[in-house]
């Protein structure tokens, strides 16, 4: 048995290794566009301010003849801007990837951290510390400072992460039509509880969470950055060491074991990085859909499903296609700013129907 399974896994990746020139040129080519969305972020959005200008005088230290302008131009792109890029950059990365990693652990191209309850449950512990963080909850926040809300979506997302692999899981063997059942359900529950939160807030807090919900970077600031990007670069840079696991996973649970994966370890190691990552980012952008189901599809398409490229690739391909998502949110009803995740949703969930009706005769929920 050992032998046949070693012999199906060694089919499987040859088969997959004759994209592996495309896999690395693609990931070159997503590098390049990386580079330009970056570029395209710093530049766009509803102020005029020159962010090429302002690179240009710190490059060359020239004085400008407009030492207001200059300064304005600096205010805007280095302390609004570029954090807004690096943190769109850090959670489309992570959410892209989360997706891939869900997506492998269950074996299912359906399977995302927004459709099975992770985000549910990661903005349940945010909105409890947001509603919650004056009163009941005063000495978590007084304790924890700062850490309180990404540590509040990181536990959050990992409670509904470990019940759900908990309900779907049975003899070592997980059901993929149990899991994503009852990530419907346990998603319907952490909103309601959610709504229930929203009810008891006061105006203020009714405000931010209304546009916090539907996703936004508005709020990106260096502290914030300083604060979960820590937490979602520990989360991807672990990820990559997931991939062998991943593959062999691939062939079914029983056959990854005879390979000499350890398969618990690995799914406990997938759900606390992807609940890090997941919460992280919820903590501090609200809910943006779609990325994690949308991006490793397109690429698994492209490339193949071997993850040792498809991670870094869907991280790639994840941070452009946010800061492009973010790009038109800022710039399509100029001077304000449409939430994120409503552009993402309209992008994203005609794609996913696309996915559910192409998948229709092969997936049997």
């Amino acid at each position: 048995m050992a032998e046949q399974s070693i012999a199906g896994a060694g089919r499987v990746m040859a088969a997959d290794g004759d994209r592996s020139a495309r896999a690395r040129l693609v990931i070159l080519l997503l590098c390049l566009a990386l580079v330009l969305c970056v570029f395209l972020s710093l530049t766009s959005g509803a102020s005029d301010a020159s962010a090429v200008r302002v690179i240009r005088d710190w490059f060359t230290g020239a004085m400008p003849a407009d030492a207001a302008l200059a300064a304005r131009d600096q205010l805007i792109v280095y302390d609004i801007r570029m954090p807004r890029v690096l943190l769109g950059v850090l959670i489309g990365a992570a959410l892209a990837a989360c997706g891939a990693v869900m997506q492998g652990l269950f074996r299912n191209p359906l399977a995302d951290p927004g459709l099975i309850g992770v985000s549910a449950g990661s903005s349940l512990g945010a909105v409890a510390i947001i509603v919650l963080g004056t009163t009941w909850l005063a000495p978590v926040t007084l304790a924890l400072g700062t850490l309180a809300l990404p540590l509040a979506a990181f536990f959050g997302g990992l409670a509904v992460t470990l019940l759900l692999y908990a309900i779907a899981t049975r003899q070592g063997r997980t059901s993929v039509a149990t899991m994503l059942l009852a990530g419907i359900a346990i998603s319907a529950l952490a909103m309601a509880l959610t709504g229930i939160l929203i009810f008891m807030a006061d105006d203020r807090q009714l405000r931010d969470l209304t546009f916090w919900q539907l996703g936004s970077l508005a709020g990106a600031t260096w502290p914030k950055i300083g604060t979960v990007g820590p937490v979602i670069v520990l989360a991807l840079s672990a990820m990559p060491f997931l991939s062998r696991g991943l593959n062999a996973l691939a062939l079914g649970e029983a056959t990854a074991g005879h390979l000499g994966i350890p398969v618990q370890r690995l799914k406990y190691t997938a759900i606390v990085a992807v609940s890090a990552a997941v919460g992280a980012s919820v903590a501090v952008s609200g809910g943006i859909g779609f990325i994690g189901i949308v991006v490793p599809h397109v690429l698994r398409l492209a490339i193949g499903p071997d993850n040792r490229y498809l991670l870094p690739a869907s991280a790639l391909l994840g941070a452009s296609l946010l800061l492009l998502a973010d790009a038109v949110a800022r710039t399509i009803v100029a001077p304000a700013e449409l939430p994120i995740g409503i552009v993402t949703a309209v992008a994203g969930a005609p794609f996913f129907l696309w996915i559910l009706l192409r998948k229709r005769g092969v997936i049997d929920l």
